[in-house]
This record gives structure tokens, C-alpha cells and sequence, in this order.
């Protein structure tokens, strides 16, 4: 049901149009129970009832071109004072509809006329009676009973599809700026990954000009063709530096403060990250299998912010009497890091987040082609898995 009032909503003129057929039956048949001369007028006339009853089909596509070739048809009707029950029940759809779908103003135009039109039929009809004055009076009424509830009808649909407008578009507003944050973040954590990179790769470039500017100096042997080798491993090293800079550099904001250069921490560093976060109060296990003391610079350092971004989630989120458990294996090939916590509540979080929390993780596990999958486990609380290669792939 529900699917085909979708489908219905999507297509409009389907259902009008079943809605215009409707009332041309009903033209139909109470033209089938008048006189003979009434059936013939109304075969005659024909293309006007058709004029009524089929603009219903494109009310809500036209609105008020429909209403108003509907009001012609039925002025028509009234004139050559045809009977145009279907078409006083038209009627109303119309200021249902133009109410609902368009603005007040110009729903209260075309009721103003259909009022006017009423009663030019009304007194066209009109034949000395005792009860002259009472029958006049319960028509009127009647009119603006009918009237008024379908302006009201309308101005409630009407609210209720701008309201519904509204909401579309503040959702779609919503979704505009989540996806703007994603990219920022992204931008942002890519921009620290940058700066971390360069702070490793500029340290051992350093060490290596250092190192060939001193054995340029200290060789003995065949001093001429050592100290061109070692000039030109000097000389390729500060070129290798430069360029370096010159793209890292490329990836930074230029209005980004430039912090202090500081030593970054590397998988060794994961035991005093533990003990920082026990000292919160969180109860958390470190299990590590393999050597996680030479590993390459730039892998050590995600393993640790990928375990220190967790273990901050767990602080911030985890609630009193949460429990984290830490599990890394280095098999030669590939890192295996798996961060599994229970807990539902919140605690005051006194650990410094080293990331853009899911985004961050993965974007540093995607840098070394590695990846990451993070969500709620099954008998509560939260588990991160990630996989960072070793050897290229």
C-alpha cells in the first residue's frame, strides 16, 4: 500500500485522472435519468462537461489554469442552464486544490468567483415558493459549509506539504554539511599525516646528509674518489630534502600555525600509552606479538595513533567499568591491530585525541594500504580492526 502511494505521489495524473474519469461517469449517468430533451442537451454540450471534468487530471501539475477552465466550462452550464451537480462537486476539488497547492490569495479569488457563480445560478433556478426565504437560506448555508471545509481540508494538506518541504530541505542541508565535514576532516587529518610524514622522512634524510658529510671527511683511502661519492650522496640527499619540503609542503594549509618540532611517538611507545589511559581509570590490556621496535618510521607511528585514537573513544564513551583489550601481531608481513572495549555510559575524557576519530583511523590505515573496519560488537561495547601491510602489495 504503502508503495503504491509512492508510485501515486510520483505520478499525479494517474490518480486525478481516475478522479476526472469518475466524474465524467457520474455526468453520465445523471444525464441517463433526466428527460429526453436534457440527454440531448447534454450530448450537445458534451465537449463542455468534458471541459469540467477532465482538467481534473492535471490539477496538481496546473492548478490554476485547471481551476479556471473548470469554472469556464461550468458558467457555460449556468448559462444555458444546464444542471451542473458534478460540476458544483468539481468545484470544491478545485478550491481544495488551488488552497493546498498554491497560495491563499489565490484560493480566495476563485472561491470569491464560484460564490458569484452559485448564486447567478442559484436565482437563474429560482421559482415563487412559500418557503422561498428558508429554501434560500439552507442553500447559502450549505454552500459556505461546503466551501469552508474544503478551504480547510486544503490549508491543512497545504501546511502539511510545507512542513514536509521544510523538512526535506533541512535534511538535505544536514546531509550537505555532514558530507562537508567528512571532507574537512579528511583534509585535515591528511594535512597531519603530511606533517608527521615529513617530520620522519626529514629527520632520516638529515641523518643521512649528516653521516655522508662526516665519512667524506674521515675516509682514508683513496680520499679523491671517496670524497666525490660521498659529495654526491651529500649533495643528492639535500636535493632529495628539498623536494621533499617543496611537495609536503604543497599538501599544508599555508595560515596553519607551524608547531614545534617534537620526537613522534612509534608502536614502542604503546606500553606508556596503556599506562596513560589505566591512570584514568579505564582497566586495559596490551597484548603485543612480534617486534615493534623496527618497524618503519611512518607504519610506527599510525599503529600508535590508530590504538591512541581507540583507547580515546573507549575513555570518552566507554562509562564507568569499562574495559579495553589492545592486541597487536606483527607476522613479518602485515600488522594485525585489534582494539575491543565493553561499556555503556561516559566518562570525563583526560586523554588527547590523535585524530579525526573513524575518518582519521582509516585514512591512515588507507595510506599504507592497509584497512580498517570499526562498529558496535554484538554483546555490546565497541571493537577497531585494522590490517597495515608490510610488504608492498
Amino acid at each position: 500500500m504503502r508503495k503504491l502511494s509512492l508510485w501515486l505521489q510520483a505520478h499525479p495524473v494517474v490518480g486525478d485522472g481516475a478522479i476526472a474519469a469518475f466524474m465524467l461517469l457520474l455526468q453520465v449517468a445523471e444525464s441517463g435519468t433526466q428527460g429526453e430533451q436534457n440527454r440531448l442537451m447534454f450530448w450537445l454540450l458534451l465537449p463542455v462537461h468534458l471541459l469540467v471534468t477532465v482538467p481534473i487530471a492535471t490539477r496538481r501539475i496546473w492548478p490554476i489554469r485547471s481551476a479556471y477552465a473548470t469554472l469556464l466550462a461550468s458558467a457555460v452550464l449556468v448559462a444555458v442552464q444546464e444542471d451542473a451537480v458534478v460540476g458544483a462537486l468539481v468545484q470544491c476539488v478545485m478550491i481544495y486544490t488551488l488552497v493546498a497547492y498554491t497560495t491563499r490569495r489565490v484560493g480566495a479569488l476563485y472561491t470569491l468567483l464560484v460564490g458569484v457563480l452559485f448564486l447567478v445560478e442559484l436565482f437563474i433556478g429560482l421559482e415563487p415558493t412559500d418557503n422561498l426565504v428558508q429554501l434560500l437560506i439552507a442553500q447559502v448555508v450549505f454552500f459556505v459549509m461546503l466551501v469552508g471545509f474544503c478551504w480547510a481540508l486544503g490549508a491543512f494538506i497545504g501546511a502539511r506539504r510545507a512542513y514536509l518541504a521544510e523538512v526535506e530541505r533541512r535534511l538535505r542541508n544536514l546531509e550537505f554539511e555532514r558530507d562537508q565535514q567528512a571532507r574537512i576532516a579528511v583534509a585535515e587529518e591528511r594535512n597531519r599525516i603530511a606533517r608527521e610524514i615529513h617530520d620522519v622522512l626529514a629527520h632520516s634524510i638529515s641523518v643521512m646528509v649528516t653521516q655522508a658529510d662526516g665519512a667524506g671527511y674521515a675516509l682514508s683511502k683513496k680520499p679523491e674518489l671517496a670524497g666525490q661519492a660521498l659529495q654526491t650522496i651529500s649533495a643528492t640527499g639535500r636535493e632529495a630534502l628539498n623536494e621533499l619540503r617543496g611537495l609536503l609542503g604543497v599538501l599544508r594549509n599555508p595560515d596553519e600555525h607551524e608547531p614545534d618540532r617534537i620526537p613522534q611517538p612509534t608502536a614502542a611507545n604503546l606500553h606508556d600509552l596503556v599506562d596513560r589511559v589505566r591512570a584514568l581509570g579505564v582497566t586495559t590490556s596490551l597484548e603485543l606479538a612480534g617486534d615493534f621496535t623496527g618497524l618503519p618510521a611512518g607504519i610506527g607511528l599510525s599503529v600508535y595513533r590508530i590504538v591512541q585514537e581507540s583507547l580515546t573513544n573507549v575513555v570518552k564513551h566507554g562509562g564507568t567499568g569499562a574495559k579495553a583489550d589492545v592486541r597487536a601481531v606483527n607476522d613479518g608481513r602485515r600488522i594485525d591491530i585489534e582494539v575491543v572495549d565493553a561499556g555503556t555510559g561516559s566518562l570525563p575524557s583526560g586523554l588527547a585525541s590523535g585524530g579525526n576519530g573513524l575518518i582519521g583511523m582509516r585514512e591512515r590505515a588507507v595510506v599504507y594500504g592497509g584497512t580498517l573496519e570499526a562498529g558496535p560488537r554484538p554483546g555490546g561495547g565497541w571493537r577497531v580492526h585494522a590490517v597495515l601491510p608490510l610488504e608492498p602489495s
